[in-house]
């Protein structure tokens, strides 16, 4: 739950939204250079950068870094639409990664949530 306090989209959260979002949640280490997603795949998980940079690439060109707190992959879970980008990790990064039913769920049972990610988009 630490985690999560840190991604700015919880920070706001109670301790048993916060719990319930860790329940359907994993994290996942991710070495420099490595593949988080790939522009044009299918989306399958949302992305919360815990620690670590990332880079954010369309078309082959580097058009954002991302760094903790920051998110991505939500599009593709929301519009069912291919992956706009891809991201690569600039640095060994953490992750918490949250997957698309896992997502809805959350969407659903957790009041405030998709306010915040409205929000943040």
């Amino acid at each position: 739950m630490d985690l999560l306090k840190k991604v700015p989209m919880f920070s706001e959260l109670s301790k048993s939204q916060l719990r319930k979002i860790s329940k359907h949640s994993d994290t996942v280490a991710k070495k420099a250079g490595d593949v988080s997603v790939r522009q044009g795949d299918k989306g399958w998980e949302f992305f919360f950068v815990i620690d670590g940079k990332a880079r954010v690439e369309k078309n082959g060109r580097a058009i954002r870094t991302l760094g903790g707190g920051d998110f991505f992959g939500e599009v593709s879970l929301i519009d069912r639409e291919p992956r706009t980008a891809s991201v690569f990790a600039g640095t060994d990064m953490e992750l918490l990664v949250v997957d698309s039913r896992s997502f809805h769920h959350l969407l659903d049972t957790t009041p405030g949530l998709s306010g915040k990610i409205l929000l943040s988009l």
